[in-house]
């Protein structure tokens, strides 16, 4: 999905000036918990976990469910938040500049086989945890505390 029209007007009054925004990461898994869902970001070719921009008065969880919908082509259920974190600001190639408070849930697939759901992404795929691909170091520490808790309850049972 393309910028948000709440966006777009913001910077029509502010123009590149550094824009506080709220964005959500969902780290979906399957029914096992041993696959984590990652999509290829077209931008730049990397692998992430579903991310996005919160709307206006939208719940955190419904727009973390909202992004996997649109970005993955999947229904999930927000199991938990599991990270809040204050991201370095960034300055993307049209100038304008933006720090982003994200809110990290973990998110349990209910339906749906992932795929491309939009133009942001080319590749939407699940992944081994012990086979992930090249991830920065934000998404691999908030992969590891969003399954940290779910595995040590494996292993309780």
């Amino acid at each position: 999905m393309p910028t948000p029209e709440f966006v777009l007007e913001l910077r029509r009054h502010i123009g590149t000036a550094p824009l506080w925004m709220s964005g959500v990461t969902a780290i979906v898994t399957d029914a096992d918990q041993d696959r984590v869902l990652l999509v290829r970001r077209a931008d730049n070719g990397a692998w992430t976990p579903v991310t996005g921009i919160i709307d206006p008065g939208e719940e955190p969880a419904s727009a973390a469910a909202r992004e996997a919908r649109e970005e993955a082509g999947v229904e999930t259920r927000m199991v938990r938040l599991v990270d809040v974190r204050t991201l370095p600001e960034i300055t993307y190639d049209n100038g304008d500049r933006a720090i982003y408070l994200d809110l990290c849930f973990l998110a349990e697939h209910i339906a749906g086989d992932p795929h491309p759901a939009d133009d942001e992404n080319t590749e939407a795929r699940w992944f081994r945890l012990d086979d992930l691909p090249p991830l920065n170091a934000r998404f691999r520490e908030q992969i590891a505390t969003a399954l940290s808790g779910e595995l040590e309850a494996r292993f309780r049972q």
